[in-house]
């Protein structure tokens, strides 16, 4: 096929398709020739660098090369970055990003797991009401009931989403720590509990924020009072998924805190077809990075300065 070699019949064929918008088959009866053959042209103008194709995403989308990065040093399925600014401002943003992405993969009648924190807190607050998912459940994946800061709490989140998505809910009705290992067992086994435990295991999606070191977790903290903190081991912990304490390697940390916390094991969570992170910020850098190769999350939301830092 030596008349691919004709290097003007090539320009010409570049020229109407790309700049003059014509189609390939009009191409084709305007030259005389089959519209395979203008294909192959347009081929082989891309392959000799007769056409060169620039995306201009510098703009539109400027963290474009850092999420494929991210993406493939930890094999992940998508990593979706947001501009990096002082904490609250880029929690918010995180939270936009995030509600953005869940609308774009839930299905109707699917389940969502879902775990609590300030983060999750900002994505239930940025989601767009009024869609409509009759048939999604959302259940918590995390104990929270008290009387501190109940806008973070599992429930509270789980509501606030289920409304804006006209979804069916389930409320967990259990603190996130209790007193014992023999409690929480206790726990577990009530059937309201044990119910809700079972939805959450056969979830289609887990959305999750991730936690740096107990002393930056807002949770953890008012949990840890009444001269029971020397209790808890905190050495070799990184920071906490669904307030299951990670060590470096990912891997569910040995201490009592562990024994107590009311919450979905972290062998359940990664049997979820597609757990999402939501976290950014200096202090839960190494608490991601152990996320990531633990194999804890499938898609991860976060913030530039961090996914850099991931890299290093």
């Amino acid at each position: 096929m030596s008349f691919l070699n004709d290097k003007r019949l090539m320009v010409k064929i570049a020229h109407m398709y790309y700049e003059e918008g014509a189609t390939q088959s009009t191409i084709a009866k305007s030259i005389g020739v089959s519209r395979s053959l203008i294909s192959k042209y347009l081929t082989k103008a891309k392959e000799t660098g007769v056409v060169e194709i620039i995306i201009h995403d510098d703009e539109s989308h400027p963290f474009l090369a850092l999420e494929s990065k991210v993406e493939r040093r930890y094999d992940l399925r998508e990593v979706v970055c947001v501009s990096s600014n002082d904490q609250e401002t880029s929690k918010g943003r995180l939270g936009i990003a995030a509600s953005k992405y869940l609308l774009r993969i839930l299905k109707d009648g699917q389940t969502l797991g879902v775990s609590s924190g300030t983060t999750l807190n900002e994505v239930a607050k940025s989601m767009q009401p009024n869609q409509h998912f009759p048939d999604l459940s959302i259940v918590p994946l995390v104990g929270g009931m008290g009387d501190e800061q109940v806008d973070i709490h599992s429930n509270n989140i789980v509501a606030t989403l289920a409304d804006c998505l006209n979804a069916k809910y389930s409320l967990l009705h259990a603190p996130v720590l209790v007193d014992s290992k023999e409690a929480k067992d206790i726990i577990f086994n009530q059937s309201t509990i044990k119910n809700v435990f079972d939805k959450a295991t056969e979830s289609d999606v887990a959305l999750v924020g991730i936690g740096g070191t107990p002393e930056h977790s807002t949770m953890v903290k008012s949990y840890l009072h009444q001269g029971k903190q020397e209790e808890v081991d905190f050495e070799n912990v990184v920071g906490d998924i669904c307030y299951n304490f990670i060590d470096p390697d990912g891997n569910t940390a040995l201490n009592v805190w562990n024994e107590k916390v009311i919450t979905l094991a972290l062998e359940k969570l990664k049997n979820i077809p597609l757990v999402i992170g939501v976290a950014g910020g200096s202090e839960k850098i190494e608490a991601i990075r152990s996320s990531l190769i633990g194999n804890l999350i499938d898609v991860l939301i976060t913030d530039e300065n961090t996914a850099k830092a991931l890299l290093d």
